[in-house]
């Protein structure tokens, strides 16, 4: 048609269709109740804050990367970028809020970058923190939670590394960075798992031209300045006691003892986790973790899935104590983490953990004979009242075995068949679509298959919720 718009979408964006949004769902339902667990209480805010109240908060490169809008009284405006500084401004902005306030928050945020395997520039963050609370029991728990979750979303195995920012910018003093330039430092160590230890030393020294073609610039370090950072960084161990050793011993051997309380403080969180059963199975001690946004403090965390790691972290965080400051000239202590929802539900459907239903009913009531169209119609509704989803085929398909071709295609495992025969017999039949799979596989002629008819039962037409129920294991 002549003027007609091409249908596209932008770079870094995408659409969603039912198998993956019901597999979202899934996720954040599944999410949202280890935080209930924890006693964490929901919030919402808007998609758009005002330019001046996102921007120097999180360092030049996320700065960067902000969507800036227009409201139609010319007021500069941006996408928020993530959920923790519009919880800043909340934090505030409402003065009754209780302290401590827990709060959980399920919000799409936009960030600019360059899209990547499992990055958009769209994408739905899950975040949970404590605001008010010095305490590292805090930090502890956003660890366990962070457990909590991937255990319950059965990810398979993970890792939950966390360190401190505090031990990181120890580190830097011993290398005798600028205060001036530790951020920048920190945005580049915040890259060791993406691009290795050997364009890390390059950046923080000389620079390099990267695979595209862009020059990544040094920040002209000396190669005595990298080499105490290489030492710190090769202090690792799967044993967190054994990190937590070899640190006191590194900042020992550069004369800080100032050192000692933020790794009294490390210790603490690891002897907590213990105590609560987080092995160093599930979580490790791995100074290499910096976390890219300005604002962390204290204690930093981040997870990613042992069978995915091509994804990266989904999962991250850390202890924010000055960010409310901005705001209200105080210092409010907080911790947090956040996880990445599209990143990780691209991850399980990689790993073929996301489930692959693509519709929401559990049974599809066929149209056999037009005839019983109303008895039909009065069964989807009976199953449907008895919280059973259930659809009634509205297709164009007549024959029964498209219908039932039709729930294959969309995962609905029961299907209901309701003709004259059934009528007179004062029945219907249930057709189990995954049982009637894995038998059909058993039979070889067809002739046996027609006479078996793998999965189907015949039922009285009274038993029908009760016996749907009973197929869908007592959910209905």
């Amino acid at each position: 048609m002549k003027g007609a718009v091409e249908p596209r979408l932008s770079r870094g964006l995408r659409d969603l269709l039912s198998e993956p949004m019901l597999a979202r769902h899934r996720m954040i339902e599944t999410i949202r109740r280890v935080y209930e667990i924890y006693g964490f209480v929901p919030l919402g805010t808007p998609a758009v804050e005002y330019l001046d109240v996102l921007t120097g908060t999180a360092g030049q490169e996320t700065q960067q990367s902000i969507f800036t809008v227009q409201s139609p009284e010319r007021e500069a405006l941006g996408l928020r970028f993530d959920l923790t500084v519009p919880l800043a401004r909340v934090v505030a902005q409402y003065h009754d809020l209780p302290r401590p306030y827990r709060r959980y928050q399920v919000s799409p945020v936009w960030r600019a970058d360059k899209p990547d395997r499992g990055r958009y520039r769209e994408f739905l963050q899950f975040d949970l923190d404590s605001v008010g609370v010095e305490s590292e029991i805090a930090d502890t728990e956003i660890i366990a939670g962070m457990c909590d979750t991937l255990a319950e979303l059965k990810a398979g195995p993970f890792r939950v590394r966390f360190s401190s920012r505090g031990l990181l910018n120890l580190m830097l003093a011993a290398a005798a960075v600028p205060e001036g330039g530790a951020a920048d430092v920190l945005r580049v160590l915040d890259k060791l798992e993406k691009v290795g230890l050997g364009k890390v030393k390059l950046e923080l020294t000389t620079g390099y031209r990267d695979e595209s073609g862009d020059t990544i610039r040094g920040l002209g370090m000396a190669a005595e300045q990298v080499a105490k950072i290489e030492r710190f960084l090769a202090i690792r161990d799967d044993r967190r006691p054994e990190v937590i050793a070899r640190l006191r011993a590194f900042f020992r051997a550069a004369g800080m003892p100032e050192a000692a309380a933020e790794i009294d403080l490390v210790e603490r969180i690891s002897n907590h986790l213990a105590a609560l059963g987080y092995g160093d199975d599930q979580v490790t001690l791995d100074l290499s973790i910096a976390r890219g946004l300005a604002y962390y403090t204290g204690p930093v965390f981040e997870a990613v899935l042992l069978d995915a790691p091509q994804y990266g972290s989904v999962f991250g965080g850390g202890r924010y104590d000055n960010l409310v400051t901005r705001f209200l000239g105080e210092r409010v202590p907080a911790t947090g983490a956040s996880m990445g929802v599209d990143r990780l539900l691209a991850a399980l459907m990689h790993l073929g953990k996301a489930g692959g239903r693509k519709s929401t009913a559990q049974v599809l009531v066929a149209r056999i004979d037009r005839d019983l169209e109303a008895e039909c119609l009065a069964m989807t509704w009976e199953l449907r009242r008895a919280g059973i989803p259930a659809e009634l085929y509205l297709g164009t398909e007549k024959g029964v075995g498209k219908q039932i071709r039709y729930a294959d295609l969309t995962g609905i495992p029961i299907v209901l068949l309701y003709g004259s025969t059934e009528k007179e017999r004062g029945i219907v039949t249930l057709k189990d679509m995954e049982v009637g799979r894995e038998l059909a596989k058993q039979v070889d002629a067809r002739r046996e298959w027609l006479t078996q008819r793998p999965g189907q039962r015949a039922v009285p037409r009274a038993e029908l919720v009760a016996t749907v129920s009973e197929m869908l294991g007592g959910s209905g």
